[in-house]
């Protein structure tokens, strides 16, 4: 059976420079090019899930300007349902990316509509109601966040949170949590920890099951009860690592969504975001189920 994933989030419109290095503080650097391609993290997850085979709807918001339009045929055009996509008056969302030539970014979002994403209508309470399973992430409001995912606690739905953009979490947050994705950064911001694992089990004293993500080196997957399991990432040369880590949701989101167990499911996300680091561009980046499919066989 196809998995229903609903996604409330963020939808940005990415206009990113190529440079060979960052520029530090004060300085300017000469790119060698720049490029636009709709992003945002509840966007590019709703996107990598849809491409990795489930059936997604796309709670958020864009703007009146020229980028809001593109950003929703963006959705649409990888098969996102948008029907529940608001579209407010002003600017969209945009994020302002860096992109060196080892493949590493550095980013600036601007949150435009997404502003707008302070809570549920009954439209959106009777999307989740339906789902398989909720994404979350912390580019929109955390008032519209927390609703979400205390009424999929209620509805007995999944719930997936990237805690992205790292800050401090309510306690009624990570309570209605079934799953907790965070990168090294986030986790350490979140417990204090620099460790993974401390992080990781720091972390399982309020969520039940828990991923960090290590980049090149896998993830670390913590459930409660059970000692740490490493999965290892395939090695890739990379190109651009935007939205790599949406990419990884997304794709395990599905993999979930059909009943996958977590160590498998990880895995085959772990094919899926090796496959996108080696393209540029975020949601531009992101394979399609085949493709998943092939490198996840091959690497086996």
């Amino acid at each position: 059976m196809t998995p229903h994933i609903v996604v409330l989030g963020s939808t940005n419109m990415d206009l990113v420079a190529y440079v060979e290095r960052a520029p530090r503080r004060g300085e300017t650097v000469t790119g060698r090019a720049f490029r636009t391609f709709p992003g945002g993290k509840g966007a590019n997850q709703a996107v990598a899930a849809a491409r990795a085979g489930a059936t997604v709807s796309m709670i958020g918001a864009v703007g009146t300007d020229g980028f809001g339009g593109r950003l929703r045929a963006a959705l649409e055009h990888s098969g996102v349902d948008t029907d529940l996509l608001r579209t407010v008056e002003g600017a969209s969302g945009t994020a302002h990316i860096v992109v060196d030539d080892e493949g590493g970014n550095a980013i600036v979002v601007v949150p435009g509509a997404n502003a707008a994403l302070t809570g549920l209508t009954h439209g959106d309470e009777a999307l989740i109601t339906c789902a398989d399973l909720l994404l979350l992430q912390l580019e929109t409001p955390l008032d519209g966040v927390l609703a979400a995912a205390r009424y999929a606690r209620d509805h007995g739905v999944r719930t997936v949170l990237t805690p992205a953009p790292a800050q401090s979490l309510p306690p009624e947050l990570l309570d209605a949590v079934d799953l907790l994705v965070a990168n090294e950064h986030e986790a350490a911001a979140l417990t204090g920890a620099t460790d993974p694992r401390t992080a990781a089990h720091k972390l399982l004293d309020q969520v039940p099951d828990v991923v960090v993500t290590l980049g090149a080196e896998g993830c670390l997957y913590a459930t409660r009860g059970a000692e740490p399991v490493t999965v290892p990432a395939p090695r890739v040369t990379a190109v651009d690592t935007t939205g790599a880590g949406d990419t990884f949701v997304g794709a395990l989101a599905a993999a979930l969504g059909e009943g996958r167990p977590l160590p498998s499911a990880l895995a085959w996300a772990s094919s899926a975001a090796a496959l996108s680091v080696g393209r540029p561009g975020a949601a531009a980046s992101m394979p399609y189920r085949t493709e998943i499919d092939a490198e996840a066989e091959a690497r086996a």
